[in-house]
């Protein structure tokens, strides 16, 4: 497992570094700290399986870091930290497509479990949010939208993808090509018109389909 840590701070790093740590023995954490150092070091790791992104760096803000990541790896999950708790910046994190909001005041049990989560295919959405009259529930984060027609093949990979299957893994299970994976979820991103896979996971459950819905892979 490889995550990438994106914090200004060193001693910021060093500590996610040690916590994530409790993930497994086989965790492999990289650090930048600054977003143009983290779209460097995701270019060269396409193996990627989350990124912890720090929302007030020096050289860019967390949302237009988002909108970076979407565009050059948009089924890269990403976990937004925050030293602040503000429901709106929550809101607009999440409708950009971060699978999770997390403040820097919580505890290392809280960031395991979300990042576990996240790692799994889902998205958390913070208590604070949920409070909230205009964001009640993940599946209010966006507007609705008509229900997008995808072909069998199509649906296959959305189901494996509401697993929180990688394309690599897709590939594997349906015996296609990586190159035919990734155009299959290219266009399950636009039928939901949306650009990242955890956008994707939220529309997907706004119009019906389920991971409990998934059939069996052959």
């Amino acid at each position: 497992m490889k995550i990438l840590v994106v914090d200004d701070h060193a001693l910021v790093r060093e500590g996610l570094r040690q916590v994530l740590k409790g993930l497994g023995t086989d965790v492999d954490v990289l650090e930048a700290g600054s977003c143009s150092r983290a779209f460097e070091l995701a270019a060269e790791h396409t193996d990627l399986d989350l990124v912890l992104l720090d929302y007030h760096l020096p050289d860019m803000n967390g949302l237009d870091a988002l909108d970076v990541f979407a565009r050059q790896h948009p089924e890269l999950p990403i976990i937004m930290l925050s030293g602040s708790v503000n429901p709106r910046v929550m809101r607009q994190v999440l409708n950009k497509g971060a699978a999770a909001f997390l403040t820097k005041s919580g505890m290392s049990d809280e960031l395991l479990s979300v990042t576990r989560l996240v790692l799994a295919g889902d998205v958390y959405v913070p208590p604070e949010l949920m409070a909230t009259p205009a964001g009640t529930a993940a599946n209010e984060l966006q507007p609705d939208q008509p229900a997008p027609q995808f072909t069998p093949r199509q649906e296959e990979v959305l189901y494996l993808l509401l697993d929180g299957y990688a394309n690599k893994e897709i590939s594997r299970m349906l015996n296609l090509s990586d190159e035919t994976v990734k155009n299959h979820v290219t266009a399950i991103l636009r039928g939901f018109g949306v650009t990242t896979r955890t956008q994707a996971v939220l529309a997907a459950n706004r119009h019906g389909y389920t991971r409990a819905d998934t059939p069996a892979a052959g």
